[in-house]
């Protein structure tokens, strides 16, 4: 079936999923307060931390947006940040492990972080990076080569939502996968939350067995709402049951 008629296939079955237990560890969302373009408030973190702990989550890796001429974070600033948001979550009696990481936007910013080792990590040395949603990088094969060669595991955030990649093929997932880069897909993007186009590059992509991880990138309750929802779907059982799926390799 051609890529855009993808876009008009009938109805799937519904799953037979009741929530999201199985994955128990959610590596990407923004639920440090006030750092980037998540959480605002203390309140709006527990509050997002309670969602996916009733979702079936046991340990949620936040990762705050690391990113020249946006959200200029450290290391330092997002651990602490973590730390204030555990002392909460006990307070709360929360019953959720918290841990930090970063999402890194690839650009020349990131090659003396490489080259110091001063990237925040989780697991056996992965990275988590993203790239422009608008405009193709002429120097992403270089980034992840010095990324690799350094030592990292690279996990490219949300590969589906790049519509530079979008073809009938799946040639420059292809290209990128044979480099050594980790594919993590968005919960969210089976719902259509990005987009029709995002939604099916996904549910390709899942059918030819190339995502590694899968996350929630939780912002916000709108999110939220979504990844209730992707519960439903008959691809959300797909993905979930794969056993080579890889978001336990991080706990």
């Amino acid at each position: 079936m051609g890529f855009f008629s993808n876009l008009f296939k009938k109805k799937e079955e519904p799953s037979s999923l009741t929530d999201l237990s199985s994955l128990g560890i959610d590596l990407h969302s923004h639920l440090i307060p006030g750092i980037d373009d998540g959480a605002k408030t203390m309140e709006d973190s527990l509050n997002l931390i309670r969602g996916l702990r009733d979702l079936g989550f046991k340990k949620i890796i936040t990762s705050p947006h690391i990113m020249s001429g946006g959200y200029t974070n450290t290391p330092e600033i997002i651990l602490s940040g973590r730390d204030k948001v555990r002392a909460a979550i006990k307070e709360n009696n929360i019953d959720v492990e918290f841990d930090a990481w970063a999402e890194y936007y690839l650009d020349e910013t990131i090659m003396p972080k490489i080259q110091n080792k001063e990237l925040l990590t989780m697991g056996d040395n992965y990275v988590l990076v993203e790239l422009s949603y608008l405009i193709k990088s002429n120097n992403a094969t270089s980034y992840f080569y010095s990324l690799i060669t350094n030592g990292y595991k690279v996990i490219l955030a949300h590969p589906e939502r790049y519509p530079y990649y979008h073809s009938e093929s799946l040639d420059e997932y292809m290209t990128l996968k044979d480099q050594g880069v980790f594919f993590q897909l968005n919960i969210a993007s089976l719902t259509g939350t990005y987009g029709q186009a995002a939604r099916s590059t996904a549910e390709r992509m899942i059918d030819n067995n190339m995502i590694d991880f899968i996350a929630t990138d939780l912002h916000n309750e709108r999110h939220l709402n979504y990844i209730r929802d992707s519960v439903k779907l008959a691809y959300m059982e797909k993905i979930i049951n794969y056993p080579k799926l890889m978001n336990k390799v991080l706990i």
